[in-house]
């Protein structure tokens, strides 16, 4: 499913030592895309906060945990650990296009987030990510100040989700996938409705 060279691992395995983390598991997900393709993310994970929608996996002897909505975008990436001039850092190979599940309407919506939502929640700091448009749903994560913060669901309701709507009135559900407790200002409390 993914494969770790040996300097990925060695480094996996370096870092987690540096920062007691021995015994966590690594989560690898799809952050979004870029022009080039997907944007990978890595963290660590302690062992047993793993969710039902993680599927687990081992590489090289390091345990991965692969969130739900990334599994089929993520298989058979290679990551590798390279240091050169320009710097270090891990590099992924994805042999998956990066593409939505509906790219008509992910393309769309993708160019109002670039062109109107963004650069209004860059003046506070956040950013939005569509990560697809699947069965007419719309999957988004918040990112920057918006992560955590207590008006995040103001935000996605009464700005990003109306102006989709407004752009496109036959969307479905607007979800929020993002992990809001691991934000810089964990206060968000999530709607139930």
């Amino acid at each position: 499913m993914i494969t770790l060279t040996e300097a990925a691992k060695d480094r996996i395995v370096k870092v987690m030592e540096m920062q007691g983390k021995a015994g966590s598991a690594l989560r690898v997900r799809i952050a979004g895309r870029t022009s080039n393709g997907y944007r990978h993310e890595l963290c660590f994970v302690p062992e047993g906060a793993e969710t039902e929608n993680d599927t687990i996996v081992e590489a090289q002897g390091v345990r991965l945990v692969i969130d739900g909505t990334s599994i089929e975008k993520i298989r058979g990436t290679t990551i590798d650990y390279v240091e050169n001039l320009q710097g270090a850092g891990f590099v992924f190979d994805n042999p998956n296009p990066a593409t939505y599940s509906d790219p008509e309407k992910g393309e769309a919506i993708e160019k109002l987030f670039e062109e109107t939502v963004n650069p209004g929640l860059a003046m506070h700091g956040g950013s939005v990510e569509l990560l697809d448009v699947k069965d007419n749903n719309v999957y988004v994560r918040l990112g920057g100040g918006c992560q955590g913060c207590g008006m995040a669901n103001v935000t996605l309701k009464q700005g990003i989700e109306r102006m989709i709507r407004e752009a496109m009135p036959d969307i479905g559900a607007v979800i929020d996938t993002t992990d809001h407790a691991d934000g810089k200002n964990p206060y968000y409390a999530p709607s139930h409705g």
